[in-house]
């Protein structure tokens, strides 16, 4: 029975370590002022008649602080780059040179910080959904444990190491929107 409960213990730490690994991506798309490229990895682009991540039809680099630089493959998918971007809503204005497209990130007001801390909580909250989730799944298989012979000690031991490793991964969670909290409000 100890054998099955530490499967289970480990796909619960693997579950959760993919929540946090999604909330941590997903923080990565909000911009704290800076330019990354990592701002732009959810635009889409029509190339070819087809929806396709702007990755796939272009480089992305900073060129300072403030400024992104597309590099299109083909020089003849800027218009269609720049569409995707300004459909993406991130109110970025991308300038199109003839070569490639420059992207100046506007300095964030106190509004939007605020706003993008929201959204950055509102993704950690995701992220604790789904950990939650996940205990409420290691849980189930634990009662089947215990319909299956489990004595009662290895059962309430059961939930409480359940409970501990969904409050470790809990406090990633808070730690990673703390970490993010202050780099959107630093000016």
């Amino acid at each position: 029975m100890t054998e099955e409960l530490t499967m289970i213990y480990d796909e619960l730490k693997s579950s959760n370590a993919k929540s946090i690994e999604h909330f941590d991506s997903e923080l990565a798309k909000i911009r704290a002022g800076k330019a990354s490229p990592s701002m732009l990895s959810g635009v889409m682009v029509e190339y070819y008649e087809a929806m396709t991540p702007l990755q796939q039809v272009a480089n992305v680099s900073v060129m300072d602080a403030r400024t992104l630089i597309v590099q299109p493959w083909e020089k003849s998918t800027l218009n269609d780059i720049s569409k995707g971007i300004i459909d993406s809503n991130l109110g970025l204005n991308p300038q199109n040179n003839g070569e490639q497209l420059l992207i100046t990130v506007p300095p964030l007001t106190e509004e939007r910080r605020r706003d993008l801390v929201k959204k950055a909580k509102a993704e950690a909250e995701n992220a604790k959904i789904g950990i939650r989730n996940n205990r409420k799944d290691a849980l189930d298989m634990v009662k089947d444990l215990k319909s299956d012979g489990l004595s009662e000690d290895h059962f309430k031991n059961a939930e409480i190491e359940i409970q501990d490793i969904t409050n470790g991964s809990s406090k990633d969670v808070d730690g990673l929107f703390e970490i993010k909290e202050k780099d959107i409000m630093t000016v």
